[in-house]
């Protein structure tokens, strides 16, 4: 649905888009790879998912609280959108536990390492594609705040009391 509104409050809808994008791009696209290349294990790849999961929770609050209408609305569809990352998240971690149990049952360490290395890399897989289909989201929402436009299924549950 579209609406009239101030470039103002088209300004401070793009906002939870353009932070939601750069926290993929910084956390889960470039952080994630060198935490890879400099090989510091499972538990280094805590740090850019605790760091997104931070910024979902911020958006998660933020997304509660009620100012302007429209900009409301675009921070819950960003939340919406987060939810499919998280999506990618709990199938990710999923299949770690399955490659952590697949490679203990290997009988010999070398073969325990090969297992484990390559069925985490493949672990990896739904969260990378979580990743870009959420960029891929936030971008057209971008263009939907741009445009003054909120997506029916956020404007009914979201009604506009002005």
């Amino acid at each position: 649905m579209q609406y009239d509104v101030s470039e103002s409050e088209v300004r401070q809808a793009k906002v939870p888009h353009n932070l939601f994008i750069s926290g993929l791009f910084a956390l889960d696209l470039l952080m994630t790879p060198a935490i890879i290349v400099l090989n510091l294990g499972m538990a280094g790849l805590l740090i850019p998912l605790c760091c997104s999961l931070a910024l979902i929770l911020y958006i998660f609050i933020r997304a509660q609280r009620a100012t302007q209408w429209f900009p409301d609305a675009h921070w819950r569809l960003t939340l919406f959108h987060a939810k499919w990352l998280m999506i990618g998240y709990a199938t990710s971690a999923l299949l770690i536990f399955l490659a952590w149990l697949l490679s203990q049952s290997a009988h010999e360490a070398s073969m325990q390492h090969i297992l484990w290395t390559s069925l985490t890399r493949v672990a990896l897989m739904p969260t990378l594609i979580a990743v870009m289909v959420t960029a891929v989201m936030e971008a057209s929402a971008i263009g939907l705040a741009n445009s003054g436009e909120v997506p029916s299924k956020i404007a009914k549950t979201f009604p506009h009391f002005e």
